[in-house]
């Protein structure tokens, strides 16, 4: 499932986020070797300070197991202030309705291999998907994604090839980069689900989503124990009271009512009657 964390919510999402984070630091700092700045094990960006979209895949226990960045081309991005080498003296692209999406990665430790819902190639489908969807229901018509020779294949394998390419490849850490082109059309976005097997909306409910949220406080059960001491504690005190009003009746009338709300309780079964009874001199 898949969850969108924005300028206008992030503040709910700090868990997500510090795993997000941590998911780029193991796979660009570690895996990939990119020069990135690591903090505290989490890989942050000047970028990220942008307030950036980030669309992040969640296994089925709330986990973030895959990301991808979002970001305007019109202001500061990084094809146009990091990855320039890669445009070869050409200026960047820069439109309203072009994103710039990077720091696409899959959590490949905790996925499964094959084609399962938990697996790395259905974790990776579901995330192009939902963030040509993202994109396009937020009327931006392509994107340009700086990826990696690898990334390119899984995008050709997953009938998600770009239509285009901006200016060349250059060495990036232990891979390359290289700067592709995808339009958010339905047809792109309907054969990444077909070839993924992915129906209905990949998108978690609003219900969801509050769940997920630093706002949510998880309900507490009772333990079973618990309860029945509790029971047990309130029977004892209806007991001792019973026999209270019983020992301690003045007069006939006293000692009759009393009598009755034993009877009353007994017939409830909230006291026992061999506890309740009482004496009376």
């Amino acid at each position: 499932m898949i969850i969108v964390i924005d300028g206008l919510n992030r503040h709910r999402y700090s868990r997500l986020l510090d795993e997000m984070f941590a998911l780029r630091a193991r796979v660009f700092g570690q895996r990939l070797g990119w020069d990135v700045n690591i903090t505290d094990g989490k890989e942050i960006d000047q970028f990220d300070g942008l307030d950036p979209a980030y669309v992040i895949g969640l296994n089925d226990d709330g986990h973030v197991v895959s990301c991808v960045r979002a970001l305007q081309t019109t202001g500061p991005h990084m094809l146009s202030d990091v990855f320039h080498d890669i445009l070869d003296g050409e200026p960047p692209l820069r439109s309203a309705t072009l994103w710039e999406s990077t720091r696409f990665c899959v959590d490949t430790e905790i996925l499964d291999r094959g084609n399962s819902r938990n697996s790395v190639s259905y974790a990776t489908c579901e995330l192009m998907a939902a963030s040509l969807e993202y994109a396009k229901n937020s009327g931006i018509s392509d994107i340009v994604t700086v990826i990696d020779p690898v990334m390119n294949r899984v995008l050709k394998r997953s009938d998600c090839a770009p239509y285009g390419y901006v200016g060349s490849t250059k060495p990036m850490g232990k891979v390359s980069a290289m700067a592709a082109l995808l339009d958010c059309s339905d047809e792109r976005i309907g054969k990444i689900r077909a070839f993924a097997g992915i129906k209905g909306d990949i998108f978690v409910s609003d219900q969801r989503a509050f769940e997920l949220s630093d706002d949510h406080v998880p309900t507490v059960r009772t333990p079973k124990a618990a309860t029945v001491s509790q029971e047990t504690q309130m029977r004892q005190l209806l007991e001792e009271y019973c026999v209270d009003q019983i020992t301690d009746a003045t007069t006939v009338e006293e000692l009759e009512a009393a009598k009755r709300l034993t009877g009353l309780l007994v017939e409830a079964g909230m006291v026992d009657k061999r506890n309740s009874s009482g004496t009376h001199g």
